[in-house]
């Protein structure tokens, strides 16, 4: 199948949008498109498509509109009516109704629809759930960004209101003392426009432009404390994003904005760096890196989970190239270990050192040298880091309610920033939240983002509830993201020694687990 271009019409012709997948003139498209109402035959309404010439038109009406595809003549016409039933659905998903004011307001987004089905003439292997997905492009690190940009203003805003006040209580300690500095406002000010015009002498502490006057003789304002606002409860701990941020800023930990880049087994994992504090490279950096893939059924079981792993080193410093490393013996039989062809493999094997074969040889420098990768593959629940029982059951009224609970399998893992999605089917709108443990975001394009900054062995268990429309099967597949510090292998670095003086070398140590994909189908 060859498809020329995909365009939605009027009866007449007039071309709302129109999208080629093949080199075509805006001309010849504009031709074929005016000419189309032409070959229409009169008084026929069970065809389907004509034909010209040079081009087939494939065609599904609608109340006003025409529904347009422009094929060769060799094309398959059963493949070319499968296709225009795909976009046929597609147009609705992101109009209200198929008018020409809501088609034309929408063109963009119909328009990356479109891309999602046909690429350079041909079929893509997509249906309409992935194609929403596809158009979507929801980024999970985008939110941390935003949660930690919005935690940095509230910051700055609540050091703002404390300089206030602090420079406001100097002034009224001077004017009580009769110092020499003389405050502005109040009654009898020089500067009427900055004058509070109240006699109450009682301070706002909203703005230092605007000082309350000298308190009167009888009584002294004391400065107020600072209100605090008690921030989201996860459990029975407050684990919410400005929370985490901060006590990551007080233990010194730099946060930044941009995102860091880890690789493993090739290919590349954005994290938020506002969850991955800078970790100082020392002349010998040693990274861990593991990629988890999981497929769970909604009624128990697990399909498929699979962890990538790959410790990698880098050596900034000539002189400490000859070195190993000495690891923890891990107690996980599932791992399957795999080294480097340059590795020795007994010295691994009987102490769990990792070190070149040649003793006199040296690791590449300013290079990142994988030396070990690791492979755990399983079918076993009771082995999944994250169980997740989504439970929806229909309330009579044409709805569901939907419960969801996570319970954290693996105790020693600490899982950050995790983000549950669950799909809400179109057209039933705003899911009711009754309970939530952590906080939620409802997307328009049909997902309930379920918000979780930590879960750990203090908080393993939560639960959200909510009412929405449509049937138990729309609310699958759930997916989670999150990443963490701590392996799930068990394989860590503990010391770093050169070769022959076994000298303790100072190196820096980086744990990266991610959950690459994660879903209950």
């Amino acid at each position: 199948m060859v498809l020329l271009a995909a365009a939605v019409c009027t009866r007449s012709g007039k071309a709302l949008l129109s999208r080629q997948f093949v080199e075509m003139s805006k001309v010849r498209i504009e031709g074929l498109l005016a000419a189309f109402p032409k070959l229409m035959p009169a008084g026929v309404k069970q065809h389907t498509f004509v034909e010209t010439d040079s081009v087939r038109y494939v065609y599904q009406p609608t109340e006003k509109l025409y529904v347009l595809l422009l094929t060769t003549k060799t094309s398959n016409i059963l493949e070319d009516l499968e296709t225009l039933r795909l976009f046929a659905r597609v147009v609705p998903e992101y109009c209200r109704s198929m008018e020409e004011a809501e088609i034309i307001e929408n063109a963009f987004q119909i328009i990356f629809a479109f891309d999602e089905i046909v690429a350079l003439g041909y079929r893509e292997s997509v249906n309409l759930a992935q194609i929403r997905t596809f158009i979507e492009m929801d980024s999970h690190e985008e939110k941390v960004y935003q949660a930690v940009r919005q935690t940095q203003e509230r910051e700055a805003k609540t050091k703002m209101r404390e300089k206030a006040k602090e420079l406001q209580r100097a002034r009224l300690e001077t004017a009580k003392r009769g110092g020499g500095i003389q405050t502005s406002g109040g009654f009898g000010s020089d500067n009427p426009a900055r004058s509070m015009g109240s006699g109450s002498g009682v301070y706002t502490g909203v703005s230092v432009d605007t000082p309350a006057e000298p308190p009167k003789p009888t009584f002294s304002a004391a400065p107020r404390k600072p209100m605090t606002s008690k921030a989201m409860k996860l459990g029975s701990k407050s684990k919410d994003v400005d929370s985490f941020v901060d006590q990551l800023k007080s233990e010194g930990q730099h946060v930044s904005s941009e995102t860091a880049m880890s690789s493993v087994t090739g290919k590349k994992t954005a994290i938020a760096a506002a969850g991955l504090p800078q970790i100082k490279a020392e002349s010998v950096h040693v990274k861990l890196e593991e990629k988890l893939t999981v497929v769970a059924r909604r009624d128990g079981g697990l399909e498929t989970m699979e962890l990538m792993g790959q410790l990698t080193m880098r050596i900034s410093d000539e002189a400490f190239g000859r070195i190993k490393l000495q690891l923890q013996e891990h107690t996980n039989p599932l791992v399957q270990l795999q080294t480097h062809p340059n590795i020795d493999k007994e010295l691994l094997k009987n102490k769990t050192q990792v070190a070149l074969k040649n003793p006199d040889r040296p690791f590449p420098l300013n290079t990142d040298v994988g030396v070990l990768k690791w492979r755990i593959t399983t079918t076993d629940e009771s082995n999944i880091p994250l169980s997740i029982n989504c439970w929806p059951s229909d309330n009579g009224q044409g709805g569901c309610d939907v419960n969801i609970e996570y319970e954290l399998v693996q105790d020693q893992l600490e899982l950050q920033d995790v983000v549950i999605t669950i799909p809400i089917p179109h057209g039933s709108g705003t899911p009711v939240v009754a309970e939530c443990d952590g906080d939620y975001t409802y997307e328009k394009k049909g997902t309930l983002l379920w918000q979780l900054p930590m879960i750990d062995a203090k908080n393993k268990t939560g639960s959200i509830e909510f009412s929405c429309g449509g049937n138990p099967d729309d609310f699958f597949p759930v997916q989670v993201a999150f990443f963490s510090k701590k392996s799930y292998s068990g394989i860590e670095v503990l010391d770093c020694y050169e070769v022959d003086s076994e000298t303790v070398v100072k190196h820096s140590t980086e744990t990266i687990l991610v959950g690459d994909r994660y879903e209950i189908v």
